[in-house]
């Protein structure tokens, strides 16, 4: 049979042009060389972003995770040297505030040596940290917040993935002035600025990239050569400059009456594109949104310009972006009003438009211009446009990135590949190749727009299956080439949708089946390799024939497939199965088959279309991980979720059988290792008439195997409180003792069965302040139209103010939201799942098991406040200590700590506590004087402890005084504020102990902790400081700097809150 497709001879991507051997990707870290590098550019962003020489810390958030950011760096961390520390942290509200306790003074991490923190999040993720940003502390050459933001979302009913921006319209707006945003658009800008993110020493960063298409691409080569040039000592702007880049990029016409305005990404690309064939028309690109500067911004602007288009994503139309009050600002003025500027509010859905329909972007931008429309897309007859249809993890995955390699040593091959996992069981994945002509300066496309729908050249469909349930010829341009993967030839037509055969036969496509099992099956043994790699090479054969044509003859076939072939086929036999996959190519003969009676059958079922909506990620151990979740195959995912029980794998025996096992049926949704203990002592420490109730509390744990280390802390799993729940049931109008089955938020798929009571009040956060995302999610209960449109607005970036206020001021709790808003009812299972879980709260041990024995101690404070509208608030755990009755049970946990007793007995110990955090320093002191009564020789102990007032607040006043007496307090600085006509504070009593304290962390090794409030943090910092200065011959940097080296040895240490 002759077979004539493709004509290499019209295209410069010829048969001579693209016959050689597959590239390999290059080895080695884009840190440490000038090498080109051909793997995605958002793996580079990564590997760059989590060097430890970079990154102090990286912070990944699950919202990060989930779109396929943050996978790779994990891995790094436990298989790569070099990789910094990773810390996984949820988005809700507050997110962000753990990275802004960290930088700023008083976090127990990094007061002194600082830390260049690297956090991985979305728009959406990075819209709930806009609040604490605010709390930014001055970013430092050594104490600083690097944001690194793949741009994609989720929109829409089928929850398709888009690189809108529109989640931030609100947030760019109350960004703090030390924060710089950068935005880059293709692989190389993205990794330049990715580097530059890192050399921006005076400022806080946000780096925004491409994480819809093009940083995910394989194919593009870059050369990271940023972290190769020595960084000079220059302000932002000219550091950016530095770089090669400006913070504008003006492109199109130097005359144009008309300007566009975009933020730096795929539509500033597409924009580009346009321009550059369109006359009157400028372009101008914003890489560098943050310090907005309005007069770089009005010099890049043509003398010529009458209109200024400036396009803002947005949430939806009546929300007006913050590009174009930037923009509106620089160029209106009270005496030169300037060009009129318009705005061009863009949507989600309106970008999802412009990205699969590049005509309509291009058709606006003209008709804007007042010009005739011009052609949107690169010259056709230069790129050709492969497309493959599959199933996730099955055998023949691997294809696509092969055929890619295969052309890349000659030419530029794009390969992007996109996951469906909604509209099938099991998924779906399309991966798209475009091949052009390698060239300097060639303008790159965003995917969707280089490859929009009916463009296809060649599609290669590896499961016939996918044929029946979705629209997939739509995607070919009249006249394309279509493989199956499949054992019917000519009775393909007889098994396929009327739709998929009239489609095929309006667009004239030309049809190939190929059994490539059959043909795989009769050489696996003969060649000693497996029938899936036979079965791979004999579909990649195929597909270099197909697309060749005429120029595919099978000598140049079986050249260009050696370099991969020969991985797993020797000698002579790649010739056989060359001939055998040629011979079992069959063209099919395409008809519509006669349609059957209406009364015989149902109607068909419409055809699904692909929806790109997960993104998976291959890790160096072969794990798979799809929108954040690990599982060994994409099947198995939906048979784990709906089959818990059944596929959960058995827990393999312990080398060490634990004493006491834990009794999961006590707190199933809890992932720690919980305890039930039972409450001996609740003993309040300050006068019944003192405003401030500090209480002691003791546990006795005999039985439970709870065992802890000094300086620990316990973790309390609080409940509500029982009549506050049961109001609520009568109000919501659910009876408290029915049953309801809720599901472990810490274990997917595992469900469990309480009463309504039970799960308000020992799990269910009802009294808790509710982040933005509720208002929003409540919004959609609400059956009165101004109760929905005020909880909208609340959830919306518009109601930011109003939600602050409520959150930060009026302090409301959830079960209060739903008292106002009273139309907005979900059923109980669905609000406590919109609820969320109450969150352990951890209180620092206040005894030594060495001394008390199966028994904790806590110190509390309860915390308590009084809201605007007259209501006294209480904080939810200590509300629950405080009323422990004696012998009623509490569920507990043990959460490490860095407090800590040298591992030297000698080494001596300087401790300031302030109010309850004393705590810590008690179980210190008790485990000195045991050591002393058995003893064991201990070093100096000097105990600093502050309050306001001795008689009230002398927080275990005897128990100091007693070990005072018996010498084990060395040196006791006991500061109560208000007791004396001045107001005295632990930094001064410290201050007066300036000679010893500097000598025993100078010359003896000492250690100091510091714990209690943050607020003295600095003025202890400079007591110490000080003290170094004086005595033991140090500036201050170098007094600085001796004590970051002591944090380093875990001889300086914060605990503060």
């Amino acid at each position: 049979m002759t077979i004539e497709v493709f004509s290499g001879t019209t295209t410069p991507l010829s048969a001579a042009t693209l016959i050689g051997t597959p590239t390999e990707d290059p080895k080695g870290s884009p840190i440490q060389g000038a090498s080109v590098f051909s793997k995605p550019a958002s793996h580079i962003i990564e590997l760059l972003a989590s060097r430890s020489a970079t990154s102090s810390a990286v912070y990944i958030y699950d919202v990060a995770e989930q779109v396929g950011f943050g996978t790779l760096t994990k891995t790094w961390s436990s298989t790569m040297e070099s990789t910094a520390p990773v810390i996984s942290l949820q988005t809700r509200a507050g997110a962000g505030l753990s990275l802004i306790g960290r930088l700023s003074e008083g976090s127990s991490q990094d007061l002194v040596q600082g830390a260049i923190l690297t956090a991985y999040t979305t728009p959406a993720g990075l819209a709930s940290m806009a609040e604490s940003l605010s709390y930014l502390p001055p970013a430092t050459s050594n104490s600083r917040l690097i944001i690194q933001v793949p741009a994609v979302t989720t929109v829409g009913p089928s929850f398709a993935l888009s690189p809108t921006l529109a989640s931030l319209s609100a947030t760019f707006t109350i960004l703090p002035d030390n924060l710089v945003v950068l935005l880059s658009a293709t692989p190389q800008e993205s990794i330049d600025l990715a580097a530059l993110s890192y050399k921006l020493t005076s400022s806080h960063v946000v780096h925004i990239f491409d994480h819809h298409g093009i940083s995910r691409e394989s194919g593009h080569s870059f050369v990271p050569t940023l972290q190769l040039k020595d960084t000079p000592a220059l302000g932002i702007p000219e550091l950016i400059r530095w770089s090669g880049y400006q913070f504008f990029d003006y492109v199109g016409d130097s005359n144009a009456e008309t300007v566009v305005v975009l933020l730096n990404g795929p539509l500033a690309l597409m924009a580009k594109s346009t321009v550059t064939r369109t006359s009157g028309l400028g372009v101008v690109i914003v890489r560098v949104l943050r310090p907005w500067d309005g007069d770089a911004f009005k010099q890049c602007l043509p003398d010529t310009v009458k209109e200024v288009h400036v396009f803002d994503d947005v949430p939806n139309e009546l929300c007006q972006g913050s590009l174009f009050v930037d923009v509106f600002g620089s160029l209106y003025g009270p005496n030169s009003p300037g060009p009129r500027v318009r705005a061009q509010r863009v949507t989600p859905t309106r970008t999802s438009s412009f990205l699969s329909d590049p005509a309509q972007f291009s058709a606006l931008l003209t008709e804007l211009s007042h010009q005739v429309s011009a052609a949107t897309h690169l010259d056709a007859s230069l790129t050709r446009k492969l497309l493959f249809f599959s199933t996730p993890k099955s055998d023949l995955s691997p294809l696509p990135q092969t055929v890619a390699n295969s052309f890349s040593s000659t030419v530029s091959a794009r390969l992007l590949t996109d996951h469906d996992i909604f509209s099938k069981s099991g998924g779906i994945t399309a991966d798209k190749i475009v091949l052009s002509p390698r060239s300097e300066g060639t303008e790159i496309l965003p995917m969707a727009a280089e490859f929009p729908t009916g463009t296809a050249d060649f599609i290669c469909i590896l499961d016939t299956n996918l044929l029946k349930s979705h629209s997939l010829l739509n995607q070919a341009k009249s006249g394309a080439i279509v493989l199956v993967i499949s054992p019917w030839s000519s009775e393909l037509p007889y098994n396929l949708p009327a739709a998929v055969l009239s489609a095929a036969v309006e667009k004239k496509l030309r049809i190939f089946t190929l059994d490539a099992k059959a043909v795989s099956s009769g050489f696996g043994a003969e060649i000693g390799a497996s029938q899936d790699a036979v079965q791979r090479v004999v579909v990649y054969l195929a597909v270099l024939r197909l697309y060749l044509g005429k120029a595919a003859s099978e000598p140049a076939v079986r050249k260009l497939a050696e370099g991969v072939a020969l991985e797993v086929i020797q000698g002579g036999q790649l010739a056989k199965i060359s001939a055998s996959s040629w011979a079992a190519l069959e063209e099919v003969e395409l008809h519509i088959p006669p349609v059957a009676d209406e009364g015989d059958a149902k109607p068909p079922s419409p055809l699904k279309q692909f929806e790109f909506n997960a993104i998976a990620v291959e890790t160096d151990d072969g794990q798979t991980v799809i929108n954040g979740s690990k599982v060994s195959s994409w099947h198995d995912a939906a048979k784990h979720l709906l089959f818990p029980s059944v596929f959960t794998p058995p827990t393999p025996p312990s080398e060490e059988v634990e004493e006491y096992l834990q009794d999961a049926s006590l707190r199933p949704e809890v992932p720690e290792h919980t305890y039930l203990v039972t409450c001996t002592v609740n003993r309040r420490l300050t006068p019944l008439e003192y405003d401030r109730n500090v209480f002691h509390l003791e546990f006795d744990t005999v039985g439970t195997g709870l065992k802890y280390a000094i300086g620990e802390a316990l973790g309390v799993h609080g409940w509500n409180d029982e009549q506050e729940v049961l109001d609520f049931c009568e109000w919501y109008g659910v009876d408290p003792e029915r049953l309801i089955t809720i599901p472990v938020a810490a274990n997917e798929g595992k469900m469990y069965t309480r009463t309504t009571f039970q799960a308000l009040q020992q799990q269910i956060d009802l009294f808790g302040r509710p982040p933005k995302s509720f208002y929003a999610g409540l919004a959609a209960y609400a059956t009165s139209p101004a109760d929905r449109l005020a909880l909208q607005f609340i959830g919306a970036p518009e109601g930011s103010s109003t939600f602050k206020k409520l959150g930060e001021k009026d302090t409301v709790t959830f079960a209060e939201v739903l008292q106002r808003y009273p139309s907005a009812k979900p059923g109980i299972e669905t609000l406590c799942e919109m609820i969320g879980e109450i969150k352990p709260r951890h209180y620092s041990i206040a005894s030594a098991q060495s001394v008390v024995g199966n028994r904790v101690d806590l110190l509390v404070v309860t915390v308590e406040w009084t809201a605007p509208n007259g209501t006294l608030r209480y904080g939810q755990c200590t509300r629950y200590l405080a009323g422990l009755k004696v012998g009623q049970k509490v569920t507990v946990s043990i959460k490490p700590s860095v407090m800590k007793l040298p591992p030297d007995n000698m080494q001596p110990i300087i401790m300031a506590g302030l109010g309850t955090g004393a705590a810590p320093f008690r179980a210190f002191l008790q485990h000195r004087a045991l050591l002393a009564h058995q003893g064991i020789p201990v070093g100096p102990t000097y105990y600093y402890f502050g309050s306001r007032h001795q008689h009230q607040e002398y927080l275990y006043g005897e128990e100091i005084e007693a070990y005072i007496l018996d010498g084990t307090i060395t040196k006791a600085g006991l500061a109560f504020s208000r007791d004396g006509p001045k107001k005295v504070y632990i930094q001064h009593l410290m201050l007066e102990d300036a000679t010893v304290l500097a000598s025993l962390l100078k010359n003896q090794a000492g250690v100091f902790y510091l714990c209690g409030p943050t607020w003295p943090v600095p003025d202890v910092y400079e007591a110490l400081v000080g003290a170094l200065v004086k005595n033991e011959g140090h500036t201050s940097e170098s007094a600085g700097e001796f004590l970051m080296s002591l944090k380093e040895e875990e001889r300086y240490v914060l605990e503060v809150y």
